[in-house]
């Protein structure tokens, strides 16, 4: 190679793993130092609050007869006002007894709403829904997503302020097992429940609710085209292309068990990946520098993190062609390279019953990159539909 080429070819290595680590490691630290000295938003209903708003509750259900009782007791043991809370509830053609669960429900909770639908997958279901509610703010929800006492009200006290037009709820994982993968998947999602908060905070710009629990101002809502795989995110980023805020709700709790077997998160991981593309390209004038926040936020924690497995791919490629350029890459292509067969003695570990953290959270990030490349794929060879299986839980 000639020195030119080794000079670009340097250029666009360091630069990539530049990106890897900006979206992995920079950015939170970045939100921590913008949100110093900020707080929530303060201009909120009190609960009894003559002008508390009513809430339409959306859930499309897929044989969940596993958790649907225990979900529908969740909403009503609140402290809302249960006059102020309507239910919606549809069911995409469930072939368990979900359904015969649900009417036995209706006895004890006349607020529910059902309806039984032709298989047509969560988003027509969620559009279905929206369209027979009218209460001002809608709360869209996943049958495995329980509700504290209190989680109703900290998703509707911010609607006082005009500015906000979403609200993203705080899923929690309680029980994790040492022998798959659950204890990774729940340091993820605190992490990102705690970006998501600052996001907020600093710049009005969660990117992206955890689709499990969120509430939205009815008038922002816009319904989910045909086949689109990630709704809440969809949903979430039409309310900053409308100029509202978006914020995470830390208060808002709710529980959610996680999955602890590998392939069952990277099938989920691998479906989330594909509709993560219909989004990104969907989204593409939120990052235009004009957009401020919105565009640092969406650019820097989730666009970034789509490209990764490319990144990674290009940056594994780029050593081997300087490995012969100074001790430097060969550092860098040996660190590679454990990363890479530390996955393997994770697996021959796991066999013999033997668990190491770090191990399982490298075979955890190799194989969620993985899965967002085979998501690419299956964008690029066309979404027919968005039908879903319910994944199989910690439970």
């Amino acid at each position: 190679m000639t020195s030119f080429v080794v000079f670009i070819f340097e250029i666009i290595f360091w630069f990539s793993c530049f990106l890897v680590i900006q979206t992995y490691v920079l950015f939170p630290k970045l939100l921590d130092f913008f949100s110093r000295n900020k707080k929530q938003n303060q201009n909120i209903w009190a609960l009894n609050d003559f002008d508390l708003p009513h809430v339409d509750i959306l859930l499309a259900v897929y044989n969940e007869e596993a958790v649907i009782e225990r979900k529908i007791q969740s909403v009503f043991d609140t402290n809302y006002p249960l006059s102020h809370i309507h239910f919606y509830i549809g069911s995409d053609a469930s072939t368990d007894n979900t359904n015969t669960i649900i009417s036995r429900c209706l006895h004890t909770y006349p607020n529910i709403n059902v309806q039984i639908f032709a298989r047509s997958g969560k988003s027509e279901i969620i559009n279905a829904l929206y369209r027979k509610s009218n209460s001002t703010i809608i709360i869209c929800t996943d049958a495995n997503v329980f509700f504290e006492f209190d989680t109703l009200y900290h998703l509707a006290k911010h609607y006082k302020e005009s500015s906000i037009g979403m609200v993203g709820g705080n899923i929690l994982n309680p029980e994790v097992k040492k022998s798959g993968i659950s204890y990774q998947e729940k340091a993820y999602l605190e992490r990102e429940n705690r970006i998501k908060y600052l996001e907020g905070i600093s710049m009005g710009s969660m990117i992206g609710a955890f689709g499990g629990c969120y509430s939205i101002r009815r008038d922002l809502f816009k319904e989910v085209p045909k086949n689109w795989l990630v709704d809440d995110f969809y949903i979430g980023m039409q309310v900053l292309r409308q100029g509202k805020q978006t914020i995470n709700e830390l208060s808002a709790i709710c529980t959610e068990d996680v999955s602890n077997k590998l392939m069952e998160e990277f099938r989920r991981k691998v479906r989330i990946s594909a509709g993560n593309f219909q989004n990104l390209f969907a989204f593409l004038d939120l990052m235009s520098p004009t957009k401020g926040g919105v565009a640092f936020c969406f650019i820097s924690h989730k666009v970034i993190r789509w490209l990764t497995p490319f990144l990674l791919i290009l940056i594994l490629c780029l050593n081997l062609m300087l490995y012969k350029q100074g001790y430097v890459y060969q550092l860098t292509l040996l660190g590679q390279g454990l990363l890479l067969t530390s996955m393997c003695a994770d697996q021959l570990f796991r066999l013999v019953g033997i668990h190491l953290k770090l191990l399982r959270f490298i075979t955890h990030f190799y194989s969620m990159n993985l899965a967002l490349f085979v998501g690419f794929i299956k964008y690029i060879m066309g979404i027919k539909t968005s039908l879903w299986n319910p994944t199989e839980r910690n439970q």
